[in-house]
């Protein structure tokens, strides 16, 4: 497999070098210690894409890759007693981690999940109001991007909105950028996702951003608001 591809809206993303079982037996290792491993440098770059998602009473929010589930969390309480949580992870582990967190929160009764993978939702069309992807579309290879980003946009409602906080290759090419490659190239299993443009993927798959930032973590972090068309 190349380890790059160049495509009008993606130039110079490296390709992802491990298959869909190897990243989902790579979450179902780590399930357990996750939390430890991120959540201090994830929390702020998903607490601000959960502002511009705004989620209000009774939505119904769809949540791609929820991990250990403490954003399931935060939507369920949002969405209230009226509205419904949905969340697919490709991680079994991850799925009963999450599971432990709704329901030590007395929040399963608003949710559901599956175990499962993007490329193919299995909810139905225009059934969802919002939906949020937390580093997680920089997991798919570049050509299956487009095919996520398409079933997002099917299950949305005409106006539903997509909010995608990623890894980001915007910006002045640095030395953590060039690290962060070297090290996806030489040790997939270490460093399992790659820099994107989030922003021109989702407008490249028909979608109209209407907010956009670039944050710093350790890395830029694109943080994207976008709507499907009415």
């Amino acid at each position: 497999m190349p380890d790059e591809v160049t495509l009008d809206y993606e130039p110079g993303v490296l390709r992802v070098l491990q298959s869909k079982g190897e990243t989902k037996a790579f979450y179902d290792k780590i399930a357990k210690v996750y939390d430890l491993l991120a959540e201090h440098s994830e929390r702020p770059m998903r607490e601000a894409g959960l502002k511009l998602l705004a989620v209000a009473p009774g939505e119904h929010i769809l949540e791609i890759g929820f991990g250990t589930g403490h954003i399931l969390a935060e939507l369920a309480n949002a969405v209230g007693r009226t509205g419904k949580v949905f969340g697919i992870d490709i991680s079994e582990n991850m799925l009963a981690h999450a599971k432990d967190v709704l329901s030590n929160q007395g929040l399963m009764d608003r949710a559901s999940l599956d175990c499962g993978d993007a490329e193919k939702l299995p909810y139905s069309d225009g059934s969802m109001d919002g939906i949020f992807m937390c580093f997680t579309l920089e997991l798919f290879d570049t050509p299956d991007i487009p095919k996520v980003l398409a079933e997002c946009k099917r299950v949305l409602r005409p106006g539903g909105r997509i909010v995608v906080v990623a890894v980001s290759k915007e910006g002045k090419e640095g030395f953590v950028i060039q690290a962060f490659e070297w090290t996806h190239r030489h040790f997939p299993n270490l460093m399992d996702c790659r820099p994107i443009y989030a922003r021109h993927a989702l407008e490249a798959a028909g979608y109209v951003a209407d907010e956009y930032a670039v944050e710093s973590m350790w890395v830029p972090v694109e943080i994207v608001r976008a709507r499907k068309p009415e």
